[in-house]
């Protein structure tokens, strides 16, 4: 990890002392080094599943740690542009978006997981968390998006029920980075 951290990107001075060069890069670290970074520095910031080291790398740029559930708990570091609020955010979901990418011959549960992992926590939900009465029984705890409807309109799904073309529709394009 500290080799990776250490790594000068060849390009300009200018860049480097800007952080311009370091921005956006990322890589996956194993559960010791994400701990021990969490312990080595007070944080600047922490929320859930990420924090980001007090100590700047060039500019406003600096290591934010994040922990993601990509089929299984990894952990991953980038370099974010502070400066902007949006900017951890935006690396976790190219994070993401670059590691289950969805590839020819996926299977519905696997497309169905991807598009969940993808799905803004603001519009995705469970069946039955705020309102028990709204959903049947057997319905209740299930994951839930909102959907376009053609005419417009929004509605709330259960995600095991989109049909294969919602699906296609919300499935990412490949990676990003």
């Amino acid at each position: 990890m500290f080799e990776l951290f250490n790594r000068v990107p060849d390009c300009s001075l200018e860049d480097r002392i800007s952080g311009k060069a370091f921005e956006n890069r990322w890589f996956e670290i194993e559960l010791e080094s994400y701990e021990s970074m969490l312990e080595e520095l007070p944080p600047l910031f922490m929320r859930a599943g990420m924090f980001a080291w007090s100590e700047l790398k060039a500019g406003f740029v600096g290591s934010v740690f994040f922990a993601i559930t990509i089929g299984r708990k990894r952990w991953f570091t980038g370099y974010c542009n502070l400066g902007d609020r949006h900017s951890p955010d935006a690396m976790r979901a190219a994070i993401i978006a670059h590691e289950t990418a969805a590839a020819p011959g996926m299977t519905r549960e696997q497309k169905l997981e991807l598009i969940w992992s993808h799905t803004h926590p603001d519009i995705r939900g469970l069946a039955g968390e705020a309102d028990p009465d709204a959903w049947p029984p057997e319905d209740r705890g299930k994951r839930t998006i909102v959907i376009c409807e053609p005419d417009g309109g929004s509605a709330l799904k259960l995600l095991e029920r989109l049909t294969d073309d919602e699906i296609d529709h919300r499935l990412p394009s490949g990676p990003a980075i």
